[in-house]
C-alpha cells in the first residue's frame, strides 16, 4: 500500500513483538538507529505493548534508553526509567469470577491465567502472574505460580489469559464474544489459542491517548507500528497507523500503510522518511 502524505510526527507509539524486534527478539543496528535519529530530533517514542512490565528491561536495554511503555494493552502505564507503575486498571475478583464462569460454559478445558501488578515491575509483596493448575503456556519460558482457581480469582488483575492448546485465537475470541460483549475489552496477540481480557474500554490507544495528554499530544500527532489485532484501536485511532508486513489480514486490511516485515527493518524504512539517522 502506498503511504499517503503525513506531516511530521509529535510522537511514534511501537508495538514490540513483531514490530520492533525481529523474529530473533532483537532491534537491528538499523531500526535502533532510526528510533534514535527521530528521538534526538524531538519526537516522542513510547512501547505499546501486550506485555506486563516485568518484559520491558530486555527491550530497554535493547534500544539503549528507557522509554514510557503502554503495558498489558493499555491497562498499565509504566516508566522503567524509574520503575514506576504510573497507573493501572483492572478487573475486579467480581469480573474474574463472572469471566472465568463464562469461560467455563462456552470452552470447556480452557486454562485461566492472570497478570497482577504492584508499584515496580518485579514486585516482591505478591506473585505477578500466576496461573490455574495444569495451565499450558503458549510461550517458552514461563514465569508462572500455579494456584488454585478460588486463588487466581480471588483479586484484580491487569489482564486475564485465556489459554486452549491447538484452538485458534481468532476462534476463541468469536466464540466467547457473544456471552462477554461489553463486560470486557477481548484481543490478541498471538493466535495460537491465547486470548487477553483488560477491563472494559481499555486499549492500547486509551492507554496511549492517557500518556500524552499531560505531553500537550494529540493522538492525530501520532504514527503508530503493529502487527496483530491488540494493535488494531491504536493503528486507527493514530493519525498514522502502519502495519507490519508480517501483519495479521485484518490489521494490513485497516492500516493506513503497510511496511516491510519487521525481519526487514519496516519501523526504520518508515521513521527514515522524517529523520535519517546519517544526519542528511
Amino acid at each position: 500500500m502506498a503511504p499517503r502524505q503525513y506531516p511530521v510526527p509529535a510522537l511514534i507509539a511501537s508495538d514490540v513483538d513483531g514490530t520492533l524486534l525481529d523474529n530473533a527478539e532483537n532491534i537491528t543496528a538499523r531500526t535502533r538507529a532510526a528510533v534514535h535519529a527521530a528521538v534526538d530530533s524531538g519526537a516522542g517514542f513510547v512501547l505499546a505493548t501486550g506485555r506486563p512490565p516485568r518484559w520491558i528491561a530486555p527491550v530497554v536495554d535493547a534500544l539503549g534508553f528507557a522509554p514510557l511503555a503502554v503495558c498489558a494493552n493499555g491497562a498499565v502505564l509504566y516508566d522503567p526509567d524509574t520503575d514506576r507503575v504510573i497507573s493501572a486498571r483492572t478487573l475486579s475478583a467480581d469480573i474474574l469470577v463472572k469471566l472465568a464462569e463464562v469461560v467455563g460454559r462456552v470452552l470447556p478445558g480452557a486454562g485461566l491465567a492472570v497478570e497482577r501488578i504492584g508499584e515496580r515491575a518485579h514486585d516482591a509483596a505478591t506473585p505477578q502472574f500466576v496461573s490455574s493448575p495444569g495451565y499450558e503456556h503458549a510461550w517458552l519460558n514461563p514465569d508462572n505460580t500455579e494456584v488454585s482457581l478460588a486463588d487466581l480469582l480471588s483479586q484484580p488483575a491487569i489482564k486475564l489469559l485465556i489459554r486452549k492448546a491447538g484452538a485458534a485465537s481468532a476462534d476463541m475470541t468469536a466464540q466467547l464474544a457473544p456471552h462477554i460483549g461489553s463486560a470486557a475489552e477481548m484481543t490478541y496477540s498471538t493466535n495460537n489459542g491465547l486470548v487477553e481480557v483488560v477491563p472494559a474500554g481499555i486499549t492500547k490507544a486509551t492507554g496511549i491517548e492517557e500518556l500524552i495528554m499531560p505531553m500537550g499530544i494529540g493522538i492525530d500527532q501520532v504514527v503508530a507500528f503493529g502487527d496483530m489485532p491488540n494493535d488494531l484501536p491504536l493503528l486507527l485511532g493514530a493519525g498514522h497507523g502502519v502495519a507490519m508486513g508480517n501483519a495479521h489480514p485484518e490489521v494490513l486490511a485497516a492500516a493506513a500503510e503497510i511496511t516491510a516485515p519487521n525481519t526487514e527493518d519496516g519501523l526504520a524504512r518508515v521513521l527514515e522518511r522524517w529523520w535519517n539517522p546519517n544526519g542528511g
